[in-house]
């Protein structure tokens, strides 16, 4: 779990290069002769931290064609396809391991559900193509070196009378009494877990996905409602367990018999838990206590983190604790950072025009956003669009705004991600250690007058050393003095402040020796200057 590998988040299939199977292995040099990869599907996706250095960003509906771009920011647009003519032309794929997910690629009878209302659990959605020609989008996906992983939904399903409510005239797989079987928030109804025949029915479809279409791994969807018996419930809707408690026991069974089954059939693959709640232990193995998943995405660094930065930098100083308190429980979960779909959409904003201040300081902000993901333990989630610097909230009704790209502003936003995805995956001291307290170190956490936070990350080896400060003002702090565990020079290999991406090109001249100095209980310091809502990383060079 400690490779350098970006995910991605997008809605409908693909197959796994690097999940460890042998029999599905193509050499990548040869994967990709001439024109390569497109695809017709409503896609959604996310660059995070499962591929190793790519950025890819699909198109959203029929009738477009996948759009890729490589770290330089190179891209091509094809004509509308299809699943068959995906796998023979239409435009480029980047010949760069990576990977990314999926929403839920599964049939559903509403657009506007983006998937997340599954009634087909074991078909592709024919609105783009046949399983046959999903089968091949896949192949040429892994032969690609790019991993797929899937959304997958076995908390809930909709009352359509061709699916399955009532699926003999009787509540077959959902409960009969409602505050049991009917999802008070979505419309829809819940499984009996309680049931050895659902179970089977619904561990059976995900490995369906894992065997049948080489998938590399599942993102669970609303857990915490499979969870709670209350969940979204008030007091009298709902049925306390045996014991008396709110937890769903049946629906705890089987998440850990899921989780058990499809680690020890498909070693290697990932299980990814939308949980957000407290319920310990959800990325721990079963034989822990554990729920058995993979990684869980950490929803509540996500909402203080974007909390934190809606505020106006003047009151930043109020609201410090938002970004310090996550490292109180870091290390408790393999916790996946996500910027999801669900931030973007439904009045709550694009990531660009959730941030503060006129248009330079919304661009430096979003800037400085994605280098704190990137510094910050765990893995690392990207929704599409976001690395464009999107204005509009994402909808499933029409394409990205690919056009913002003929501005310098929304170009040097891509150009930071791409920067820090390569950065990402050749820096150790970034990915190597996610998941415990080996891996980061804190500078400065209370230097909440200034705005500014400063921390050290590691990798498995000494010299891997990466120092990161952040200063949330628009004010340029000259003079900063910051201390450092080693003596030596200190290379500045990422200042999102850069001209490049868009700022004001205040830096450290590339970088400079520490000082025989302390400060911060550390022998050495550093004296910098903090460029204006920027992220500043200093890496330190060993001697030669």
């Amino acid at each position: 779990m400690d490779a350098a590998v970006p995910m991605i988040e997008i809605a409908d299939d693909a197959d796994a290069a690097s999940a460890g199977r042998p029999d599905g292995e193509v050499d990548a040099a040869d994967a990709f002769e001439g024109d390569d990869v497109c695809a017709e599907f409503f896609v959604s996706i996310v660059v995070a931290a499962f591929a190793h250095e790519v950025e890819i960003e699909f198109a959203e509906h029929a009738g477009e064609c996948v759009r890729i771009v490589d770290f330089e920011g190179v891209a091509v647009v094809g004509s509308p396809l299809d699943f068959v003519t995906a796998g023979s032309g239409g435009c480029s794929l980047v010949r760069r391991p990576g990977g990314f997910e999926l929403l839920p690629i599964m049939e559903h009878p509403f657009d506007g559900s983006w998937g997340y209302q599954t009634l087909g659990y074991f078909s592709v959605t024919s609105r783009y193509g046949t399983p046959a020609e999903f089968m091949e989008f896949v192949e040429r996906c892994h032969q690609a070196g790019i991993g797929v992983i899937l959304d997958w939904t076995p908390a809930h399903f909709p009352r359509d009378t061709h699916g399955l409510s009532q699926f003999d005239g009787t509540h077959l797989y959902e409960h009969s009494d409602p505050r049991q079987g009917a999802h008070p928030d979505w419309g829809t109804l819940v499984y009996n877990y309680g049931r050895n025949e659902v179970q089977n029915y619904l561990i059976s479809n995900a490995l369906f996905w894992l065997d049948k279409y080489h998938i590399d791994g599942l993102r669970v969807d609303a857990v915490a409602s499979m969870l709670y018996l209350d969940y979204s419930r008030k007091p009298g809707e709902w049925i306390p367990n045996q014991f008396g408690g709110r937890e769903n026991l049946h629906a705890i069974d089987f998440i850990k018999r899921m989780n058990e089954v499809a680690h020890q059939k498909f070693p290697g693959i990932l299980t990814i838990a939308e949980e957000s709640t407290s319920w310990p232990a959800v990325s721990r193995p079963t034989y822990l206590g554990g729920l058995g998943f993979s990684f869980k995405w950490n929803m509540g660094w996500m909402n203080d983190t974007l909390n934190y930065f809606s505020h106006d930098p003047v009151h930043r100083k109020y609201e410090h604790n938002k970004l310090t308190f996550s490292l109180l429980y870091a290390f408790t979960e393999n916790f996946l950072l996500p910027f999801s779909h669900d931030e973007v959409v439904h009045g709550k904003n694009s990531l660009l025009h959730k941030m503060p201040g006129d248009l330079w300081q919304q661009f430096a902000n979003l800037r400085l956003l994605y280098a704190y993901q990137y510094a910050h333990p765990g893995k690392k989630l990207l929704f599409m669009g976001q690395e464009l610097a999107q204005r509009h909230e994402w909808s499933e009704a029409h394409s990205l705004d690919w056009h913002l790209l003929q501005w310098d502003s929304h170009r040097g936003v891509q150009h930071l991600v791409a920067d820090l995805n390569h950065l990402y995956a050749a820096e150790p001291a970034l990915h190597q250690v996610d998941f415990d307290w080996h891996g980061f170190e804190w500078i400065d956490a209370n230097d909440a007058d200034n705005s500014v936070l400063s921390f050290i990350r590691r990798g498995k080896t000494p010299q891997d050393l990466i120092v990161a400060i952040f200063n949330a003002t628009p004010v340029v702090r000259g003079g900063y003095r910051l201390g450092v565990p080693k003596s030596g020079y200190y290379k500045e290999i990422m200042n999102t402040d850069a001209a490049h991406y868009g700022g004001s090109n205040v830096g450290n001249s590339g970088g400079q020796d520490a000082v025989d100095q302390p400060a911060q209980g550390r022998p050495y310091s550093l004296v910098l200057t903090l460029p204006p809502l920027a992220a500043v990383f200093m890496k330190w060079m060993p001697p030669q």
